[in-house]
């Protein structure tokens, strides 16, 4: 008799383990993800989007790279630099499918109502028909002006390095246009 109470007892804290761990594992990665908060914002969407980029809803493996090239020193920054160093390996990929997972806020603008700029047709096969990103690029509609301009400029003058195409495309085309194109896709 006794054993068979054991047995009910072992058996349902296993079952309350097993169905504990997958809360515990997610509420591990939201807490881990809180860091990430402080700057890029609750849920992901920065109050200064001008120097900080949406993180939600945004390509999981961009992310992932990112936090990567953080991590191991191929894109540096230093808030980003150490919180990336600080986490473990197998956490960059949990804290991307955290924030991709989340929705990409609606754009208060009403898009884009000029023509697509010169030069951004070489864009469309990373980044997608529409800018939102796919297998092997961010998405970039949405992102602010300001944002967008400065990373560009970071490529157009190696100060960041982390992409073997993007140098050369942004080296190759002149300011008025990279300008042009942060217009544009801001509006998206």
């Amino acid at each position: 008799m006794v054993t068979r109470h054991f047995f009910a007892i072992a058996g349902a804290g296993l079952g309350l383990a097993l169905t504990a761990g997958p809360a515990c594992a997610a509420d591990d990665i939201e807490a881990k993800a809180q860091m990430c908060m402080t700057c890029h914002g609750q849920n992901g969407v920065p109050t200064d989007p001008k120097t900080i980029p949406i993180i939600a809803g945004q390509q999981q493996s961009y992310l992932v790279k990112q936090l990567h090239d953080y991590r191991s020193g191929d894109r540096d920054n230093p808030i980003m630099s150490p919180i990336a160093k600080g986490l473990a390996q197998e956490d960059l990929r949990k804290i991307a499918a955290y924030f991709a997972a989340k929705s990409w806020p609606a754009h208060a603008g009403a898009g884009a109502s000029a023509p697509p700029p010169n030069g951004i047709s070489q864009c469309q096969p990373c980044h997608q028909p529409n800018f939102e990103g796919g297998l092997p690029a961010p998405r970039l509609a949405g992102l602010s002006y300001e944002y967008l301009v400065a990373a560009m400029r970071s490529f157009a003058t190696s100060d960041r390095t982390n992409n073997g195409d993007m140098p050369k495309f942004m080296h190759a085309l002149p300011d008025s246009e990279r300008d042009a194109m942060a217009r544009y896709l801001s509006a998206l």
